[in-house]
């Protein structure tokens, strides 16, 4: 990413155009804020946008559900709780949340608003802030975490809970490591002052109860107190550390995806048709949940059996009081025997009555002993039924990570495989063209060589008639062939620098400049198909080859080599 890399969200009041530059909006400390209706969600909307065209990831924290629209233009994975969503994720989520954000580079939707438990959404936001804050230690990316309604996390009057601490740690500590944050809220009174006093990019919608204007009076100046409550819809008063003027009046642009925010009215509501995320993507996560709820029925399976163990368990210990107290009788019984005079007086029965009391009571104590055995034997049962519940649960966990391991590694086969029939067809064509006995002129198109070589074989595109020619690539072994091939040369180095400031390698690069030089024009998702990369990925690689003039944008997000390096190649081909 190159640090002079600026988007354009708006509109000075002298008409020149707002520029911000995008590592501080993505490293920052950013503050949005103005009344409802004033324009706050539609300027966090147009950066994101920008950000999301240029290819840079973030994470939406979207408390009222107005952000999907986004997905109207671009890739992104909608995760909640609501059945509109993508996904409906819980905390157990967080970890793999972080990492699709940051190391797989997909831009994330979070929509807390339909969770019925505010504590369960609260501890989603919080493992997940905590998860990108510490992976971000290590990755050192510009990334973007945006907070809607920030007042309720890190309010200026009440207790600020751990949610709240976090998310100002990552104001306070989050831009060394690459995470910056952007909090919004249409009440600057509500929000901790030291969350907006730390802001190095403000921006001041309209305004009009006292104690916000007096905010502003404060952090600006008392004449902007009484000028903020006159904005119009979508003016702002823009403060920025990085620029000498220090407050500009701003008109910003309306955002191009569908407001999901604005207020209904009478016409009829039409959801538009918006852009789906990876099946796989959304499987893995799904795999989480369904884990989770295996889990969960195992565990009220357990509980279920150890509930009907202690009620046994309480039935033998009321039978073993029972044959105890019988044991008690038993043996006064037994005393009474050995004096027939006394059983005689208290019993006022006949011998032969007294031998059957006394067999009953030896049978009663025989049973006793049996029903205490019993009990012994159920306990030891349970220590065995609680020890193997532990060891089914290590081995869970256990073939659990094996699967995830396993899992990877087919994901990897997969893609190598993939790659290899992409090989094997381009082998197949060629070897078809030299059956028909076609042979390449120099009329047909243009020709890269390798410089001061000719130790590869080279792959010639079929070029329809009037259409523009194409240029020739060398069918080396691989993409590293083929940036040793361009390497030496203006290009090359144009390659390496446009894959420097974007999320792909400089081999990746060259096999996009491959595939444009074959099949002429192509979109942003065609591209990726053919070199196996993420949408997101090559829109920045992209991004960074227009900066570098090595494409053009023929298109919405269709791209083709630049007519004057197309030019200059084939004149390094006629030279060779």
């Amino acid at each position: 990413m190159s640090e002079q890399r600026e988007i354009l969200v708006g509109e000075t009041d002298d008409g020149s155009e707002l520029h911000l530059p995008v590592v501080e909006l993505l490293t920052g400390r950013g503050f949005v804020t103005g009344k409802s209706g004033s324009g706050k969600s539609n300027t966090a909307s147009v950066i994101a946008e920008e950000l999301l065209e240029a290819g840079f990831p973030l994470l939406i924290v979207d408390t009222d559900g107005e952000y999907y629209g986004l997905k109207e233009e671009y890739e992104m994975l909608h995760a909640g709780a609501d059945e509109e969503c993508d996904i409906q994720i819980g905390p157990e989520h967080a970890e793999q949340m972080a990492s699709l954000a940051l190391e797989e580079n997909v831009p994330v939707i979070l929509d807390v608003s339909g969770y019925l438990d505010e504590d369960v959404a609260d501890e989603l936001l919080r493992k997940i802030a905590r998860q990108l804050f510490v992976k971000e230690k290590k990755l050192k990316k510009p990334f973007l975490l945006v907070v809607e309604e920030v007042h309720e996390y890190i309010p200026e009057g009440g207790g600020v809970g751990e949610t709240g601490n976090l998310l100002i740690k990552i104001s306070k500590r989050g831009r060394k490591h690459g995470l910056g944050i952007l909090g919004i809220s249409q009440r600057p009174a509500d929000v901790k002052k030291d969350f907006i006093t730390q802001a190095n990019w403000l921006v001041w919608h309209r305004l009009t109860w006292d104690n916000d204007t007096k905010v502003v009076g404060r952090i600006i100046d008392t004449e902007y107190a009484e000028l903020v409550s006159d904005l119009d819809d979508g003016q702002a008063f823009v403060q920025t550390d990085w620029t000498e003027v220090d407050v500009r009046k701003v008109q910003f642009r309306r955002k191009r995806t569908f407001d999901a925010g604005a207020t209904p009215g009478l016409d009829d509501f039409e959801r538009p048709e918006l852009k789906s995320v990876s099946d796989a993507l959304v499987g893995d996560l799904q795999e989480i949940s369904e884990r989770k709820e295996r889990k969960q029925d195992r565990i009220h399976q357990l509980e279920a059996e150890l509930e009907k163990k202690e009620t046994r368990i309480e039935t033998l210990e009321d039978e073993l009081e029972s044959a105890r107290d019988v044991s008690n009788a038993a043996k006064q019984m037994a005393d009474a025997l050995s004096n027939p005079g006394t059983v005689q007086t208290q019993l006022g029965g006949n011998d032969e009555e007294l031998r059957r009391l006394h067999e009953e009571v030896v049978e009663l104590e025989t049973e006793r002993d049996e029903l205490e055995a019993e009990l012994a034997d159920r306990d030891d049962r349970i220590d065995a039924l609680e020890t193997e519940l532990a060891d089914r649960a290590d081995r869970i966990e256990d073939l659990e990570a094996e699967l995830e391991s396993r899992t990877e590694t087919v994901n990897r086969l997969r893609e190598e495989a993939k790659r290899l029939r992409e090989r094997v067809q381009t082998l197949e064509t060629e070897g078809d063209a030299e059956d028909e006995g076609e042979t390449p002129s120099e009329t047909d198109d243009e020709s890269i060589v390798q410089a001061g070589g000719t130790g590869f074989e080279f792959g010639y595109a079929t070029v329809e008639p009037d259409a523009p020619s194409n240029i020739r690539i060398a069918n080396v072994d691989d993409d590293r062939d083929l940036v040793d091939l361009l390497e030496p040369t203006w290009i090359g180095e144009r390659l390496e620098c446009a894959s420097e400031q974007s999320q792909c390698s400089v081999e990746t690069a060259a096999r996009v400049l491959a595939v444009l030089a074959r099949s002429g024009p192509l979109e942003t998702e065609r591209i990726a198909s053919r070199v196996g990369r993420s949408t997101v990925a090559v829109q920045s690689l992209l991004s960074e080859l227009r900066t570098e003039s090595v494409l053009d944008r023929r298109g919405e997000r269709t791209y083709a080599i630049d007519d004057d390096v197309r030019s200059k190649l084939s004149a390094m081909a006629a030279d060779d």
